[in-house]
């Protein structure tokens, strides 16, 4: 009875970890297994690759607010062709180059497409030599994947408009944040198409869009944005994080899994005034904005063409009526790159664009995940080792704590000194467990000994377990951050485990023994784990003394798959509190001591005569 609360606390800590290990993370086996699968067949639609151009079969985009018309949807059709390496597909067209501090790549002049850009500081892993990470990559290549602005038109309109196999002038071959490139179209039936397209520092494109009607006939446009991916694609396939379709559309975020567009169906027609729309992955992602002011329509579909599957995101803004020597602009940016949060927030603020920083998978609690991993990106900031970062913030969640906890350990430590007393009321009252939890209640009061204390660090360590938890797991901040030794990435388990010899016998361990192969870190945390219980009372029930014990082990076994910065946290956690409670107990005169022999069963009362 003095400890049912402190087991059920536990209990219900561990059966959250269980069900999170095992019912949102999938092995890693059964992840590779599934990544080998899809990649079999996107490499098998890949044989062949459809064209792009306009979709005669398309369903209409909805009017705009005013549109007098219903323009044609942007769309992608045509026959099959051979898949490229990139190399070759990037040499299809000429292209106008640019690189930052952050971007890497080239749009193509021919459909005026912005399709290469690459990572800079992020790698497709950690370790020397790797490649840098493709956000979007050319049609024909693989991974095909590519964001393009344009002008439709209404059905049977006439006008000759730019499309795929468009090639377009520039005013210059390189593209710098200071200067923006100019690209120009002449149809030779009166409408002149120019695109300006701007970047900054970070991963903004805007694209400012003009038509002006030299001709003689009245034409009837309204300006698109699309982004558009080739074949499956790979996810992590977790539910603590959303991969696939997603935007905010009138202030509400809405997002969607891949398989919501399973064979063609389920497309989606939103309208919205500001927000945005776009694809992500774990740390990366391509988004439209559209203009914050004008309501355009939303569509978003997977389009089966041969072999192949296209998931396409586009808006298309109202039909207006261009006049013979009138002109029509239109404005619209593109996100390619890292879900950096401080980048993200500042575009939501500098540029207005409604609720952006969603773009950020913070989840259900993100009151507590967002100021949890500001405080630790700041510490960052000062210290510039992201593993010393989690140790200071353990320390500064155990100083605001500080009170509470206080007051647990030395609740705790009343009851060790109180555990002499508690066995000869064991002693004395056997196997009448009514009479002695009585007894032992009015122990506790008279003592002023609350022995439900020792729920408390346990209830204070789970939310900030969680939220670390996704911070790790989802921002790319995290991502390949090193610590000391052998840790080369927080956001990924300890490298070196039992089975493999802790490195110096790297192989392929089964599935079946991966619960056994535990890395370094999760020993240690294991063992402080146990010398912190061995300082706590011991329970007078034996089972519950026995239950005790096993935990730490089971514990140990558990948080090995997580990322290592999880865990160290805990060690770490595990190290202050064990340093709280000794304090406490040298302040009470409780002799420190790690553990007591368990208790023996209850001895029968001896029998009345």
């Amino acid at each position: 009875m003095d400890q049912r609360n402190l087991i059920l606390a536990i209990v219900m800590s561990v059966a959250i970890i269980v069900g999170w290990q095992f019912l949102m993370v999938p092995s890693p086996d059964t992840i590779r297994a599934q990544q080998q699968a899809q990649q079999r067949e996107i490499d098998k639609q890949r044989g062949q690759v459809p064209a792009p151009g306009a979709n005669p079969n398309a369903p209409p985009a909805v009017p705009g607010p005013g549109a007098p018309t219903t323009p044609v949807a942007p769309g992608v059709t045509g026959g099959p062709v051979a898949s490229l390496t990139a190399k070759d597909a990037l040499a299809l067209s000429p292209r106008v180059a640019f690189r930052t501090g952050q971007l890497e790549g080239s749009i193509a002049l021919k459909g005026a497409r912005i399709d290469d850009v690459r990572l800079v500081r992020h790698r497709v892993e950690a370790k020397p030599g790797s490649p840098s990470v493709a956000v979007l990559a050319p049609e024909r290549s693989a991974d095909a994947y590519y964001a393009e602005f344009g002008w439709t038109t209404v059905p049977g309109a006439t006008a000759k408009l730019p499309g795929a196999d468009t090639t377009w002038t520039a005013d210059r071959q390189t593209l710098t944040p200071a200067q923006p490139v100019t690209l120009s179209w002449d149809n030779g039936a009166g409408l002149v198409f120019r695109m300006n397209i701007a970047m900054d520092e970070n991963f903004l494109f805007t694209v400012k869009q003009s038509v002006q009607n030299t001709g003689t006939e009245t034409a009837e446009l309204a300006p698109y944005g699309l982004v558009l991916r080739f074949g499956e694609p790979k996810t992590e396939g977790i539910y603590l994080l959303h991969e696939g379709p997603y935007g905010v559309f009138d202030e509400k975020l809405k997002e969607f899994n891949w398989s919501d567009f399973k064979d063609g169906k389920g497309s989606q027609f939103l309208t919205t005034t500001g927000g945005w729309v776009g694809f992500t992955d774990k740390y990366w992602m391509a988004a439209l904005v559209p203009p914050q002011k004008d309501k355009v329509n939303v569509r978003i579909r997977q389009v089966i063409d041969g072999a192949v599957k296209k998931y396409q995101a586009d808006y298309t803004g109202a039909v207006t009526r261009l006049a013979p020597g009138a002109s029509v602009e239109s404005q619209g940016m593109l996100y390619a790159g890292a879900k950096i949060v401080g980048v993200i927030n500042d575009y939501t603020d500098r540029h207005g664009i409604a609720k952006f920083d969603l773009a950020i998978d913070w989840g259900w609690f993100w009151f507590f995940t967002k100021p949890l991993f500001w405080l630790l990106d700041k510490l960052f900031g000062l210290i510039g080792n992201f593993g010393v970062a989690i140790l200071a913030l353990t320390v500064i969640v155990k100083l605001i704590f500080f009170p509470l906890a206080n007051k647990s350990y030395e609740s705790m430590t009343k009851m060790k000194k109180l555990q002499p007393e508690m066995e000869k009321l064991r002693e004395r009252f056997g196997e009448d467990k009514m009479r002695m939890n009585q007894e032992l209640m009015g122990l506790y009061k008279k003592e002023k000994v609350n022995p439900a204390a020792g729920c408390i660090p346990v209830i204070i360590q789970i939310p900030v377990f969680f939220a670390l938890y996704k911070v790790l797991y989802t921002t790319i901040e995290m991502r390949h951050q090193p610590f000391f030794g052998w840790i080369h990435d927080l956001a990924a388990p300890d490298p070196l485990t039992l089975l493999q010899g802790f490195g110096l016998f790297p192989w392929q361990v089964p599935e079946l023994l991966q619960i056994l192969d535990i890395g370094i870190w999760p020993i240690l945390m294991g063992i402080t784990m146990y010398l912190q219980q061995m300082l706590n009372p011991q329970p007078a029930d034996p089972m519950q003394a026995r239950i005790f014990q096993f935990l730490p082990i089971m514990f140990t076994f558990m948080l090995a798959p997580f990322a290592a910065g999880l865990v160290i946290y805990w060690a770490w956690n595990n190290l202050l509190s064990m340093t709280q409670q000794y304090v406490i107990m040298r302040k009470l005169g409780v002799p420190v001591s790690f553990g007591a022999k368990a208790p023996a069963p209850a001895a029968k009362p001896p029998a009345k005569t």
